[in-house]
């Protein structure tokens, strides 16, 4: 995967955080703020993991210039 690519995929995942983030200001109910809450920890894991992709695939690209 290119670094462009995984960019666009964090960029992808942070709109969804961005969406999830909202339910999470919307509800009252402490239980479905937990569920909100581990589903915006593992969209934080998803979005760290494409941003470390990223950097890894422009150094290779750096790397082979």
């Amino acid at each position: 995967m290119s670094a462009d690519e995984s960019l666009a995929r964090a960029e992808d995942l942070l709109a969804r955080l961005e969406v999830v983030r909202g339910r999470l200001e919307a509800t009252d109910d402490p239980e479905q703020a937990i569920e909100v809450l581990q589903e915006l920890a593992e969209l934080a894991r998803q979005i760290e993991a494409e941003l470390q992709r990223a950097r890894q695939a422009a150094e290779a690209d750096a790397t082979d210039a």
